[in-house]
């Protein structure tokens, strides 16, 4: 990723939380996980109230997947694949702390098969949290996963490989 991409995100956001009366600094900073690299854009909450916060963050962080949604669209807008970055929206910590979430919860979907050599559904996780399990949960042989339902009820499925 350039600097340039990074400092268009961190302005594009900006401007976005300017037009809803949230002067907030946003910081840019590139974070390598199981996925690749990613551009985290994080909002500086030590000015929001924690109404603001909830706001931002939403049920279960659903504002912030569509505002990270909007910016990894707009974001990358007309750019060649191998031009494109992948940017994370992180807010008071919720990112990473649904992250270890993620990563425990594939642990325990990934145990619960192995002993029981029965599928195990899981809860309902947001779209982007589903395409990040099904990466996590690659890590561990002798597992697949899919998805199964419409939304917004659709559940992501641990099972033994056939």
């Amino acid at each position: 990723m350039t600097e340039q991409q990074q400092q268009a995100g961190v302005a594009w956001l900006e401007q976005l939380l300017a037009y809803q009366a949230l002067p907030v600094a946003v910081t840019a900073e590139m974070v390598a996980d199981e996925a690749g690299a990613s551009c985290w854009l994080t909002l500086d909450d030590s000015n929001l109230s924690p109404e603001q916060v909830a706001t931002l963050q939403g049920d279960r962080g659903s504002v912030l997947d569509a505002i990270q949604y909007l910016a990894n669209t707009l974001l990358n807008l007309g750019r060649s694949p191998d031009e494109q970055q992948a940017y994370t929206i992180e807010l008071a910590g919720y990112r990473a702390a649904r992250q270890e979430a993620l990563q425990a919860l594939a642990a325990e979907a990934a145990e619960t098969v192995r002993a029981t050599g029965q599928e195990y559904e899981m809860e309902a996780l947001s779209s982007a949290e589903r395409r990040q399990m099904h990466h996590l949960l690659k890590g561990y042989e002798g597992l697949e996963t899919f998805s199964r339902g419409k939304e917004p009820d659709r559940r992501l499925v641990v099972k033994p490989v056939d």
